[in-house]
């Protein structure tokens, strides 16, 4: 079999089936930046190789998927963390103006080429430690030019770096000053106006809410997803991170690609979940960073059978976390999940909540060949070390 290139004298995390996919002898071959084989060298077809790549027993997972994020915003919000320190609640910050509106006041007045340049370092290190898929929400624009903006940048960096990025419309983030009081005429504006005019444009690859006291009741939710339905866009929603507003069973009534969050999410949000397929996705970067104690429960999602996904939630208020391997780390020593889980959770469940198991996640035969090779000794040293990236080479469609 011709192929362009292969991996070989390499240790596989194929992470395929249920676990973790363990080769010792392993071998990958690709095509046209698709894998054409991956698996025991001594059952590989015979192959021609343009180019042969040894790893010298290096170990090799799929590339890392960050499957929640807020990359694109402008400032920060490091004042908001001193009031924390000072026992200020995330509550009390938002309804005294900061918060999501805060970054909404910074992002506006930011064009496109800012919000790109102050995105890209956040990017950067992403990609610094395997990223290879990136999922980036707007909302923190909340009207129409500044949201259309966000998803234009987000786009460009998949432009600017050699990575994916799928776009999440979150235009129904927080209330915006203009509609103080008015939560009911913002989200009509914004399934009348809004969500149309990004959907014409091909700007948004799923559509997202907020669904919480602070955030919007469930009914103003299902008005969103409504109207992302008519467009033809896949759900996820923020859910169950404060209160249990029950937007993880809402949600999975849409077929919701994920929920998010899930600190407050209770027996009859996970059976609606396992009906539909919706993904949990974890979030320990924000439960670290606004010292929560509502742990999300972990065993009952895994009795359940729900996949569970972990991302970083990049975001300058609640987790300006930009490592995905400290993610993994904070996943199994503050929410107990395995190895295996951690892992699981940022490459084949990352990529289900994205809507895109068919094509990336996994080492297999006709998924794009988005690699990682790491000088590590086993798996577990990925999700064990803090502050060290032991990533070799990084391999984005085929390069």
């Amino acid at each position: 079999m011709r192929c362009d290139r292969i991996w070989r004298d390499a240790r596989l995390a194929t992470m395929a089936g249920d676990g973790m996919g363990l080769i010792e002898q392993g071998l990958v071959a690709a095509t046209d930046g698709v894998i054409v084989y991956a698996g025991a060298a001594a059952d590989a077809p015979a192959l021609d190789p343009a180019e042969t790549i040894r790893c010298d027993g290096r170990w090799m997972t799929p590339g890392l998927i960050d499957c929640h994020t807020h990359l694109i915003h402008a400032g920060d919000r490091a004042r908001e963390f001193e009031m924390r320190l000072d026992g200020a609640s995330y509550e009390a910050i938002a309804r005294a103006g900061g918060g999501i509106v805060s970054t909404m006041r910074a992002t506006r007045e930011a064009s496109e080429d800012e919000l790109v340049a102050g995105a890209l370092p956040r990017l950067d290190a992403l990609i610094a430690e395997g990223v290879t898929t990136v999922e980036i929400k707007s909302g923190y624009g909340l009207d129409t030019a500044s949201e259309i903006r966000m998803l234009r940048a987000a786009r460009r960096l998949g432009s600017e770096r050699r990575v994916q990025v799928a776009t999440t419309f979150l235009g129904a983030h927080a209330l915006p000053p203009e509609y103080a009081g008015d939560a009911d005429g913002y989200i009509a504006m914004l399934v009348d106006d809004m969500l149309p005019e990004v959907a014409r444009l091909g700007l948004a690859d799923a559509v997202d809410a907020f669904c919480e006291g602070i955030g919007f009741s469930a009914a103003q939710t299902a008005r969103v997803f409504d109207a992302a339905k008519r467009a033809g866009l896949p759900v996820k929603l923020h859910a169950e991170q404060l209160s249990n507003q029950h937007g993880s069973a809402l949600a999975a009534g849409y077929d919701a690609l994920s929920a998010d969050h899930l600190e407050y999410l209770d027996d009859a949000g996970i059976a609606a979940m396992t009906a539909s397929g919706t993904v949990a996705t974890l979030l320990p970067g924000a439960y670290y960073f606004m010292r929560e104690t509502q742990l999300p429960p972990v065993d009952a999602l895994r009795r359940a059978g729900v996949p569970i996904a972990i991302a970083t939630d990049c975001n300058p208020g609640t987790s300006p976390l930009t490592s995905l391997l400290l993610t993994m780390n904070m996943g199994a020593t503050l929410f107990r999940l395995t190895v295996a889980e951690c892992l699981a959770g940022v490459t084949r469940n990352a990529a289900r909540a994205l809507g895109l198991a068919d094509r990336i996640g996994t080492l297999e035969a006709g998924k794009r060949c988005d690699l990682a090779i790491w000088d590590v000794e086993r798996p577990a040293e990925l999700v064990y070390r803090m502050g060290y990236n032991p990533l070799h080479a990084r391999i984005w469609s085929g390069r």
